[in-house]
């Protein structure tokens, strides 16, 4: 029998996910803060100890788990991608780097907006607050804990041949949201095929650096297989760069 686990959010986000074992599981995914500037995230970064792993390496170095940022009420983005060019976004983490191209055509209103939080640093000193062994990674809350996003949310369905398979970047939100609804909270693919309905809004995929992906997915959870990493795996800094 399919059960779910609600995990994160006691009145807010959740993200439900078909586990590729023992059925239906939730990932909370909250929206809710200030706004942020590159400079005192940054000093956060800094305070938070955190030491990037060497790209490639596939271990994960010491950090220490940053402080919850609060509610926060960052300005909706206003601005849109060059469909014509290629972006990166850059996460240079204490697992490794991570190399993310951006869907720039397929979610234009999504991608604008991941591109937005990176370049404003909002997710200078976040973590991955969440471990689905063998199934996705969570990150991007400010709170840390499956309860924080951005203060807004935008809406942007994907494809209904959405297929989310290892590697792919997607936004996660509520049981209740519509469908594509996304904050800052995202999750990165490890299954081969992850068993989700097009629900959640597309980001972009890996395209370097799966071993620190591979990494993160490997730590120990509390609790065990589906959880929090028992060692914090945090995002010293995200960069967004285009071609």
């Amino acid at each position: 029998m399919l059960r779910s686990m609600p995990v994160g959010c006691s009145r807010r986000r959740f993200m439900p996910l078909l586990a590729l074992v023992g059925g239906p599981l939730l990932l909370g995914a909250c929206g809710s803060s200030s706004s942020s500037s590159r400079t005192p995230v940054a000093a956060q970064r800094l305070a938070s100890g955190v030491r990037a792993s060497q790209k490639g390496g596939g271990r994960c170095a010491a950090a220490r788990a940053p402080a919850p940022r609060g509610a926060q009420r960052v300005p909706r983005p206003t601005r849109a991608l060059d469909p014509r060019r290629r972006y990166l976004v850059q996460l240079s983490t204490n697992c490794g780097t991570i190399d993310i191209q951006l869907a720039v055509r397929a979610a234009p209103r999504t991608t604008a907006s991941f591109a937005y939080l990176v370049d404003r640093g909002f997710y200078d000193g976040l973590t991955f607050h969440r471990v689905a062994r063998g199934f996705v990674i969570q990150g991007g809350d400010p709170n840390g804990d499956g309860t924080g996003g951005p203060g807004y949310s935008v809406v942007e369905p994907p494809p209904s041949d959405t297929q989310y398979t290892r590697g792919t970047v997607a936004m996660a939100k509520t049981s209740t949201d519509p469908p594509g609804t996304s904050g800052s909270q995202f999750f990165i693919v490890t299954a081969t095929r992850a068993p989700l309905p097009p629900q959640y809004a597309l980001v972009g995929n890996v395209v370097g650096g799966m071993v620190g992906v591979e990494a993160i997915d490997k730590l120990p959870t509390d609790p065990p297989q589906d959880g929090a990493p028992t060692r914090p795996v945090v995002i010293g800094a995200a960069s967004l760069s285009s071609s």
